[in-house]
C-alpha cells in the first residue's frame, strides 16, 4: 500500500502539485475577474440580497432557497481544510502560504460566479422530478465539436462523464472517507471514544440525512452550518482576545514576505517562494473549491428564474469559506506562536526523514542546506542501514526529521515500552512490520493537531481542543452529507436516477469502515481527482466564456426593467 500510495503523489507531482495547475487555476480566475470587471466586488452587495430572497418569485423552478443552496455548497467546503488545511499550508510555507490562500479564494470568487451560472443555466429535470444539474450537463450541451460537413462530435457529452466519473471517486477521496476518518481520530484522542461506535453511529446519522435527498440534506445543512461558525468563531476569538498583542505582528508576517518565500524561525526551517505560493493556492483550492466543479451541483438545485442570479449567490461562498473562515484559523495560528514551536508528539511514519549526517536549526550553514533540502533545490544524503535503539534511544550519529524540523528527544516505544534492538531505515523512511513501534519527541507539529494546539493558549485552556474536536466534527460530517449529493448527481447523470440507492449504500458502508481504517492512500487518490473535475472544468468556462458574458449583461438590462428603483450600475 506504501508503495501505491508513494506511486499516487509521484503523478499527482505531474497534476496538481505541478506549477501548470497552478498557473491555470489562477490564470483562469484572473482572467475572468479582468473580463468581467471585477464581479466579486462590484455585485457583492446584490448578491446578500439575493440570498435574503428579496427578488425570489414564487413561479421560480428548484428544490431550494438561495440560502439553502449556498449552506449546501458551503457544507461541502467548509471542513477539514479549514482547520487542518490552513495549518498545514503555514506549516510547509509559513505566513507567506495564508496570502495565497487568500488571493485564491477572492479571484475564486470569480471562478465560483462563472461556473455556477453556466451549470444553473443548462440544469435538467430528472425523471423523478428533482432538479439535475453541474459541469457535466453545460459541457454535453454546449462542448460538443460541429464538423464544416455538419456531423456532430459528442465531445461535450465524453468530457461530461468523464467529469462525472472523476466526481464520483472525489466523493469518497475528499467527502467522504477521510472526513469520517478525521472525525473518528478526533474523537478518540479528546474524548477516548472507541473509533468503530463513531463510525457507527455517523454512519447511520448519514444514511438518514442523504437518503431524503436534497430537500432534507439542504434543511439540515441551512441549520447546521451557522451552527458550526458560531461554536468556531467563539473558541477562535477567545485564542485572539487571549493573545491580542501578537494580532499586529501575525498580520504584518502574512504579507511581509509573500514574494521571497518565508524564512526560517523557531524550529521553522524556511521556505522558497515558489513552495509558500505552490502550497498556499493549492490548500486554497482544496479549502474553497473554486473551479473544481463540486458547488455548481448544489447551485444548480436552486429555486431562481435566472442562472446569473445563483451565480452571484455563489460569489459569497470563497469569501465566507477562506476570506473569513481560513483567516481567522490563520490568525488563531500565528498570533498564539504554535506553528513554528517544537512539541512533544507522536511522530507519524510519513512525516519521517532520517538524514546521513547531523545538522543542527543552530547553525546558519546547516540551516541553509536544510532549507534547499526541503524546498527541493538540493537534496540532501538520506539514510540507508540500521537504527541502533538502545533504552528507546538512537545512538546513531544522524538527523532525524520529523513534520519538516530537526526532531528533539526522541524516544522509540513498543506496545508503550522502551524499544531495544534495530530499525531498518531505506533512503531515510522508516521500514517495520512492528505496527506497535511508535517515534515520540520534540518536532514541529501541522494539520488538525497543530490547531488543537492553537486552541489551547486562550481564556479556555485545555477545553480549547475540545472545540477544535467538535468543530472538526461539525465541519467534516457536513461535507461528507454534501458530497453524497454531488456524487448522486453524477451517478444520475451516467446511470440514471434508480442507480442512486446503489451510490447511497455504498457511501455509507464505505463512510463506517473509514472511520477506523488508515486512509492515506485515499488522500492521495482525491489529489488526482480534483484535477481531473478541475481541468475539464475550467477549459470549459473559457471556451464559453461570451456566453456568460451575454448572460450576465442581458441579467442586468431584464434586471433594472423589473427593479427600476434599485441603482445597480450596468458598466
Amino acid at each position: 500500500m506504501q508503495k501505491i500510495n508513494e506511486f499516487l503523489l509521484f503523478i499527482d507531482g505531474y497534476l496538481g502539485s505541478h506549477t501548470w495547475f497552478i498557473i491555470l487555476l489562477l490564470g483562469t480566475g484572473v482572467f475572468f475577474t479582468f473580463y468581467l470587471k471585477f464581479p466579486q466586488i462590484r455585485y457583492f452587495k446584490h448578491a446578500i440580497r439575493i440570498v435574503k430572497g428579496k427578488y425570489d418569485k414564487k413561479s421560480d423552478v428548484g428544490d431550494t432557497s438561495h440560502f439553502q443552496a449556498l449552506a449546501t455548497a458551503l457544507s461541502g467546503t467548509v471542513g477539514t481544510g479549514n482547520i487542518a488545511g490552513v495549518a498545514l499550508a503555514i506549516h510547509l510555507g509559513g505566513p507567506a502560504a495564508l496570502f495565497w490562500m487568500l488571493l485564491t479564494a477572492f479571484i475564486g470568487m470569480t471562478t465560483k460566479f462563472v461556473e455556477v451560472t453556466l451549470s444553473h443555466k443548462y440544469r435538467e429535470k430528472t425523471p423523478d422530478g428533482t432538479i439535475s444539474g453541474g459541469p457535466m450537463y453545460y459541457m454535453k450541451k454546449r462542448l460538443n465539436i460541429k464538423l464544416p460537413s455538419g456531423k456532430t462530435i459528442k465531445t461535450g457529452h465524453i468530457l461530461g462523464m468523464f467529469f462525472a466519473g472523476a466526481t464520483i471517486l472525489s466523493s469518497f477521496g475528499t467527502g467522504s472517507l477521510p472526513q469520517i476518518n478525521s472525525i473518528s481520530n478526533a474523537m478518540f484522542s479528546t474524548f477516548g471514544i472507541n473509533k468503530i461506535v463513531t463510525g457507527g453511529i455517523l454512519a447511520v446519522l448519514l444514511a438518514v440525512v442523504i437518503i431524503g435527498g436534497i430537500k432534507r440534506i439542504a434543511k439540515v445543512t441551512e441549520k447546521l452550518v451557522p451552527a458550526m461558525a458560531i461554536i468556531y468563531f467563539i473558541g477562535a476569538f477567545a485564542v485572539l482576545a487571549f493573545n491580542w498583542e501578537n494580532i499586529l505582528p501575525a498580520i504584518a508576517s502574512v504579507f511581509s514576505n509573500i514574494f521571497s518565500g518565508s524564512a526560517a524561525t523557531g524550529g521553522f526551517l524556511g521556505a522558497s517562494f515558489a513552495y509558500v505560493a505552490q502550497k498556499g493556492v493549492g490548500r486554497g483550492l482544496f479549502s474553497n473549491e473554486a473551479g473544481q466543479g463540486s458547488a455548481p451541483i448544489a447551485h444548480a438545485a436552486a429555486r431562481a428564474h435566472e442562472p446569473v442570479s445563483e451565480g452571484l449567490v455563489a460569489i459569497l461562498e470563497p469569501f465566507i469559506d477562506t476570506i473569513i473562515i481560513c483567516s481567522l484559523t490563520g490568525l488563531v495560528l500565528l498570533s498564539s506562536g504554535v506553528w513554528n514551536k517544537k512539541m512533544e508528539n507522536q511522530f507519524q511514519y510519513a512525516d519521517i526523514e532520517v538524514l546521513d549526517n547531523e545538522y543542527s536549526d543552530a547553525d546558519v550553514d546547516d540551516i541553509h542546506a536544510l532549507f534547499n533540502h526541503l524546498n527541493g533545490s538540493e537534496k540532501l544524503e538520506t539514510f540507508t542501514g540500521s537504527l541502533e535503539v538502545e533504552n528507546g534511544e538512537i545512538t546513531n550519529a544522524l538527523t532525524m526529521l520529523n513534520a519538516r524540523s530537526i526532531a528533539e528527544d526522541v524516544k522509540v516505544y513498543v506496545n508503550e515500552a522502551l524499544y531495544n534492538g534495530m530499525i531498518q531505515i531505506e533512503e531515510g523512511r522508516v521500514q517495520t512490520e512492528l505496527t506497535e513501534l511508535n517515534f515520540v519527541g520534540k518536532s514541529l507539529m501541522h494539520s488538525a493537531p497543530l490547531t488543537t494546539e492553537a486552541f489551547k493558549r486562550s481564556f479556555f485552556g485545555d477545553w480549547g481542543q475540545y472545540i477544535v474536536s467538535i468543530g472538526l466534527l461539525l465541519f467534516a460530517f457536513s461535507t461528507a452529507i454534501s458530497w453524497s449529493y454531488y456524487g448522486s448527481r453524477a451517478m444520475t447523470y451516467l446511470f440514471g436516477s434508480k442507480s442512486i440507492v446503489y451510490y447511497r449504500i455504498v457511501y455509507v458502508v464505505a463512510f463506517f469502515f473509514a472511520a477506523f481504517t488508515d486512509t492515506t492512500i485515499i488522500w492521495s487518490i482525491s489529489l488526482i481527482t480534483i484535477v481531473l473535475m478541475t481541468v475539464p472544468n475550467l477549459f470549459g468556462l473559457i471556451i464559453l466564456r461570451k456566453e456568460v458574458k451575454s448572460s450576465i449583461k442581458q441579467y442586468w438590462v431584464d434586471f433594472k426593467e423589473e427593479h427600476p428603483e434599485e441603482n445597480i450600475k450596468l458598466s
